[in-house]
């Protein structure tokens, strides 16, 4: 390998596994649950509204279960403003997880009616038969952050505990057993001391605890890493950048696009949803195994706004509202080896449960939901939460459509480290094959472990017109973010961080975090985080923080 280019790796600290793992006995003050939720995300609350169900089932058939008290921790101030998703939904899931609904009841904004594909090249488009993983009949338009909202109403109607403003900061262990979370402290000031306002962590016990933290989620990083839970390749990510716009012109159909402006090296697309006649969702996904370590992915969502295609639409609306996150990419080779443990499951996002070809992820959520709700369910009715009973929980993925799905797709992803073109004509191949070309699995390197090439000083600049296209500090103005100016930092950065890396963090980062001073020096403005975790996979590592930190999504 050249000396001279950057492998992300070199330079990311580890997770402070000491500080997420603790033997601590819990506090005096501990509020007992029988179950724990850690996310209030679609996974959670699926499996949160579930097991209500089930309990409520049996003790009406006379099982006598008894009361079950269920607590779903969420970060955010209210339910749904750390949500994003594009999102088209598959809604069978929610039929089953509702049974008593029809699909007019769900806080879905539409059917799909019309869909299209494009392959783009800087001023033109190119229209292309959709990929059959990728058709969308069917399926229903949404916003996650309104679908989340609804599903919260229904967990508290059902009995559902349901606390905002409460990262969990620590999982609570006894031995290998996980007996519950310790949430983050409130009111710290910039040094880490108690300030004005201060309330100590508080400590949640559980006879399980359910890991729901969605894309990167910290506590289930730390407790894969304590386990020694491998998985056959690593998990990969891409980064979203969104936006919502309200617009002149309507948008009649569901449009995906293909080529730029992302290098032909670099993994994703975009989107342009129609919510409303004159209100539109537009993003640009962009996999972060990327080469080219000048990318910056706020940069080319705001280019691709220039195409006649998105400008046809855009230009004379409005930009309502900005947010990023990343998404799971790795597919079924990736899957941790178990996603149960002694006291504790794994759901949706935060187990890589994402089809990549289908852009599916959200059905997945809230499937792990139901399914680890009948595993805790057993466990609770036998009074026993161990291992050897939540194995359950694992054992209805594997045999469900969630394994089965992925397992079809299962190199589609991976083929496209060959470069876009190859990548196509490979995954065409999988398609027609069933996913049995070519056979075995295509080994990936974690997103940290495949080098960068040194950025290109001679790429244009960009300059922003307020209009079409924005600057970093002006997204991050639409996503609401209300995060504390004197909030310890949340953010892990490396030591002695050579000018070129921290120039890779700040083109990386969507939302304006990181600066480089002109003598090479980083600078972290950590109250801009809006938790998108991108660092987290190539660069400085995010830890919990205060509750209510962050953004406000209303409608992604």
């Amino acid at each position: 390998m050249p000396d001279n280019r950057i492998l992300p790796q070199q330079h990311q600290p580890l997770l402070p596994r000491d500080r997420l793992i603790i033997s601590d006995e819990p506090g005096e003050e501990a509020v007992p649950m029988d179950v724990a939720i850690v996310g209030g995300g679609p996974a959670g609350l699926a499996c949160a509204i579930e097991l209500a169900r089930l309990a409520a089932e049996d003790n009406e058939g006379g099982g006598g279960i008894g009361e079950v008290e269920i607590a779903v921790l969420e970060k955010a101030a209210a339910l749904g403003e750390h949500c994003l998703s594009g999102a088209v939904i598959n809604p069978g899931p929610f039929r089953e997880l509702f049974p008593g609904l029809s699909d007019g009841d769900f806080p879905f904004r539409g059917a799909v009616t019309g869909e299209r594909v494009y392959v783009l090249t800087e001023g033109r488009s190119f229209r292309i038969p959709i990929p059959p993983p990728m058709k969308n009949h069917g399926n229903r338009i949404a916003s996650i952050s309104e679908v989340v909202r609804w599903m919260g109403e229904k967990a508290e109607a059902a009995g559902v505990n349901v606390f905002t403003g409460f990262p969990a900061d620590a999982l609570l262990v006894d031995g290998d057993r996980v007996r519950g979370v310790r949430t983050a402290a409130t009111g710290l000031d910039r040094s880490g001391n108690p300030g004005s306002g201060y309330m100590p962590p508080t400590d949640v016990t559980a006879k399980v605890t359910a890991l729901a933290e969605g894309t990167r989620g910290t506590l289930s990083q730390a407790y894969m890493r304590w386990q020694e839970i491998g998985s056959p390749n690593p998990q990969i990510f891409a980064l979203g950048v969104k936006e919502i716009w309200e617009t002149t012109k309507p948008l009649d159909a569901v449009v995906h696009t293909l080529g730029w402006p992302l290098p032909t090296d670099a993994f994703g697309g975009s989107f342009m949803y129609p919510l409303e006649p004159n209100l539109v969702a537009i993003g640009l996904v962009v996999g972060l195994d990327y080469r080219d370590a000048g990318l910056d992915p706020h940069v080319l969502m705001q280019r691709m706004k220039t195409h006649p295609l998105f400008r046809e639409y855009l230009e004379g609306g409005e930009m309502v509202e900005w947010g990023a996150k990343t998404i799971p990419e790795g597919g079924f080779f990736a899957l941790p080896e178990r996603r149960h443990g002694d006291g504790v499951v794994i759901l949706g996002d935060a187990a890589g449960f994402v089809d990549v070809p289908s852009l599916k992820g959200i059905h997945y959520a809230v499937q792990s939901g139901r399914l680890a709700a009948r595993a805790i369910f057993d466990g609770l009715k036998k009074g026993d939460t161990s291992t050897a009973t939540l194995r359950r929980y694992d054992d209805l993925v594997d045999t469900g459509f969630i394994a089965t799905d992925l397992k079809r797709t299962r190199n589609m992803r991976l083929a496209f480290k060959s470069g876009f073109y190859m990548g196509g004509l490979k995954a065409s191949l999988m398609t027609l094959t069933g996913g049995r070309f070519p056979g075995g699995m295509i080994d990936m390197h974690a997103d940290a472990a495949t080098p960068k090439d040194p950025a290109d000083g001679d790429q244009p600049p960009f300059t922003p017109d307020g209009k079409l296209t924005f600057s970093k500090v002006d997204a991050v103005f639409k996503a609401g973010n209300k995060t504390r100016d004197d909030l310890p930092s949340h953010l892990i950065v490396g030591k002695d961080v050579p000018k070129e890396v921290a120039e890779m963090y700040a083109r990386l980062c969507p939302a304006g975090v990181y600066e480089v001073r002109d003598d090479g020096t980083l600078v972290v403005n950590a109250p801009n985080c809006i938790d998108c975790k991108a660092t987290d996979v190539l660069g400085p590592r995010w830890t919990p923080r205060e509750g209510g930190s962050g953004p406000s999504y209303r409608r992604m």
